[in-house]
């Protein structure tokens, strides 16, 4: 009894913040503007399929980068001293603790044609290069926004595995790339997938990235259910039609990377620094 009057607390929370606005969006989503029930509104999320694709695909992009450059740097910062790794866990929050947006409208004076990189490259006498604008460029501002992301979990994982283990395959005559690929990495698989999930499901979703350094024209699905929200085109049946799609995508991915996770996670995976 005991048990339930403290989580009593959290279950209103849950119902208000995320049982009541799923129902709105799918109430919205197969409902008309005077509220009749219709499937017209996820009929029209289809011709938006380009975006749904871009999207998906610049996601996966910045999310294999994110791990290529994030597993190798939760490596290092693992191996290091114990408060080393409380300095250099520190470094890589700091940036995290500035506005979203201050960060993303560094990248655009970094990137603009007349811009810092640009402007330094023509003072050494290289050809300045178009980079914002483009879906280079909105991939860059997803791995920067979202890599710590992709390191803590695997960090967190790293930290917490079982230095007996790795003791007991060098005894057995391993070497270290072979400790690595049979015993390191498979066992940090949960904080990779943690980290894929982390970084997959804002990058696909991610609006404000696309529309400040792609220029609009890198339209994402998160652009698309803001127009239909508050820009011009507003239609808040279709947005949260595509809301709706996108989620159920979400869903599928999300366990489609679960069936990788064999289940012997070490704490889960999670961010427990």
């Amino acid at each position: 009894m005991k048990n339930k009057a403290v989580s009593a607390p959290y279950a209103v929370w849950s119902i208000i913040f995320i049982v009541v606005p799923l129902f709105m969006v799918a109430y919205f989503a197969f409902t008309d503007a005077s509220g009749a029930f219709t499937f017209a509104n996820i009929a029209k999320v289809g011709q938006y399929s380009n975006v749904f694709l871009r999207s998906i695909i610049l996601g996966l992009i910045a999310t294999i980068i994110s791990l290529a450059l994030g597993y190798p740097l939760a490596y290092i910062i693992s191996k290091v001293k114990a408060n080393h790794q409380t300095v250099l866990i520190m470094l890589l929050m700091v940036p995290m603790w500035m506005n979203f947006l201050l960060r993303t409208y560094a990248w655009m004076s970094l990137l603009e044609d007349q811009g810092i990189i640009n402007n330094a490259l023509a003072a050494i006498g290289l050809p300045r290069f178009h980079m914002i604008n483009t879906a280079g460029a909105v991939v860059l501002g997803m791995v920067y926004n979202y890599l710590p992301y992709m390191i803590l979990p695997i960090y967190t994982v790293l930290t917490k595995m079982d230095n007996s283990v790795i003791e007991a395959a060098e005894d057995l005559g391993a070497n270290k790339s072979q400790i690595f690929a049979k015993v390191i990495f498979p066992m940090s698989m949960p904080g990779i997938i943690s980290g894929i999930t982390m970084v997959f499901v804002p990058a696909v979703s991610t609006f404000i990235i696309s529309k400040m350094l792609g220029g609009g024209g890198n339209l994402l699905i998160g652009d698309l259910i803001d127009m239909q929200f508050l820009g011009s085109s507003y239609n808040p049946n279709l947005g949260s039609a595509i809301s709706l799609v996108l989620m159920i995508l979400v869903f599928i991915c999300m366990g489609i990377m679960n069936q990788f996770d064999d289940g012997d996670d070490i704490q889960g995976g999670g961010m427990l620094i």
